[in-house]
């Protein structure tokens, strides 16, 4: 049976939590604080530990730290009804499995209890509360399942293919893979395919002989001759025309081929590492793909899991990020405030970690001071929600939105809606209105509706506005 401790100085939320681990079939013990916590003799033998962060005496975050310094590398969930994008940086850099602001949804955290306890502790295998492997950074139980895959399939000589978003860090999971294989010595080649002509494939990836054709003057070695021994990356692997899928096709299978203008086949011992934004099974389906082929670079599969997915892992990211463009820039900027933090974390990122990257550069060059301010981010709104409306009646009666002077609803309707329902709905159009004009600003936008920020949050949160 699984041992969970729980700290925390708050009597209803130490007996919920029992109860709660109780009925999942854990045996659950408690410590109303940190310092009864480190004296508990057995406190080695626990395999989960959940913590308040605000609690009397030693804070959750130092508890942490504590536990860190002493080698005691039980997975720690950190809670708190005070949630802070500060703590929530200092909790993940610390080493904490995750970070749970309060209320928090039963189901929700049953599923973070139930993979904390599942993910193998530090000394036993390689998820050891890992923010960063081969340059990858993350932490949620996607990016760690990704880190098991790779150091179990890296030694083999399995082709592997990637599946994922722009923007969602293929190439690195790709060196990554190299990295751990018996042939990190020698070249890691990529090859992207969509920026080769058809018609100069074969000659940049095979190569060719002196004389194959007018200007040949030398022998040229392709790509696939450099990889010799290592591993090739065809990035983009979705976008290759059937013509050289079935050339791609017949290398895998002889492990040979003709440099442009030669008789004589060069042998090649290479892996392939390929990696698409495309769903190659659909193409495959559709015919726009060769299924024989797709199944030889499938062997191992990995599919990236775009940023919205794993948004917990946005304040790693922005912290690796700010330390790189710091340096970069010579600049001394540490953090991003509360207010720009929030806007992160509610953003779903369409270009992914290239995005986030992007907008943290942008943000590093434009600060002048030493920690981000809303105003010095720059997100996309494309993506914002529009009204809903589609009714073109523009009588006296009806409901304008400030921004278009377009009917948001027709006179008729609203006496059909009722009072609370007509007020609702103008006020969603208000909150997405005044999001847009303030670029996604929530401070910005609060000032425009006349709003303290606390009630435009709520407002916000309420309507499940993005």
């Amino acid at each position: 049976m699984k041992k969970v401790l729980i700290v925390d100085d708050e009597l209803s939320m130490r007996e919920f939590l029992k109860i709660l681990l109780d009925n999942e079939g854990y045996s659950a013990q408690t410590a109303s604080n940190a310092a009864s916590a480190l004296q508990l003799e057995d406190l080695t033998d626990f395999d989960l530990i959940i913590s308040d962060i605000k609690m009397h005496g030693i804070s959750g975050l130092d508890f942490l730290d504590q536990l860190r310094s002493n080698n005691i590398k039980i997975p720690v969930i950190l809670i708190t009804a005070y949630a802070s994008p500060e703590d929530a940086v200092q909790a993940m850099k610390g080493g904490a499995y995750d970070y749970i602001t309060k209320p928090f949804k039963v189901d929700e955290i049953k599923e973070i209890i139930h993979n904390a306890l599942r993910s193998a502790p530090p000394s036993a295998g390689p998820t050891e509360n890992l923010s960063e492997f081969m340059g990858i950074i993350g932490k949620c139980p996607e990016m760690l399942k990704i880190f098991d895959l790779i150091k179990q399939i890296g030694p083999t000589h399995a082709n592997v293919l990637i599946q994922g978003e722009s923007g969602t860090g293929k190439e690195l999971v790709a060196r990554a893979v190299h990295k751990c294989s018996k042939a990190a010595a020698h070249n890691f080649v990529p090859i992207i395919c969509n920026a080769i002509p058809e018609s100069l494939f074969e000659n940049e990836v095979f190569g060719h002989v002196k004389g194959a054709f007018t200007g040949a003057a030398h022998d040229k070695t392709g790509l696939f001759e450099e990889a010799d021994n290592g591993s090739v990356f065809l990035d983009e692997v979705g976008e290759l025309t059937p013509l050289i899928q079935t050339k791609l096709l017949r290398v895998l299978q002889e492990r040979e081929f003709k440099p442009v203008g030669s008789t004589k086949s060069v042998k090649v011992n290479v892996r392939i590492v390929s990696a698409t934004n495309r769903d190659l099974e659909r193409e495959v389906i559709s015919q726009r793909f060769r299924e024989d082929l797709f199944y030889r670079l499938s062997v191992v599969p990995i599919r990236v899991p775009p940023l919205r997915e794993r948004i917990r892992d946005v304040p790693l990211l922005v912290d690796h990020f700010l330390k790189k463009y710091s340096r970069l820039f010579s600049k001394n900027i540490t953090e991003l405030s509360s207010y720009a933090m929030e806007v992160l974390m509610k953003y779903d990122f369409p270009g992914n970690v290239r995005e986030l990257e992007n907008i943290i550069e942008r943000g590093v060059a434009l600060e002048n001071s030493n920690i981000i301010l809303p105003e010095s981010l720059t997100i996309s709104t494309h993506k914002q929600l529009q009204p809903d409306h589609t009714s073109n009646n523009r009588d006296k009666g009806s409901i304008q939105d400030p921004a278009t002077h377009s009917p948001l609803l027709p006179s008729e309707e609203l006496f059909e809606l009722g009072m609370e329902e007509a007020v609702a709905r103008l006020e969603q159009e208000m909150l997405r209105t005044a999001l847009v004009r303030a670029n996604n600003s929530k401070m910005k936008a609060a000032e425009i509706l006349k709003l303290s920020f606390r009630s435009f949050r709520y407002k916000v949160k309420k309507y499940g506005i993005t």
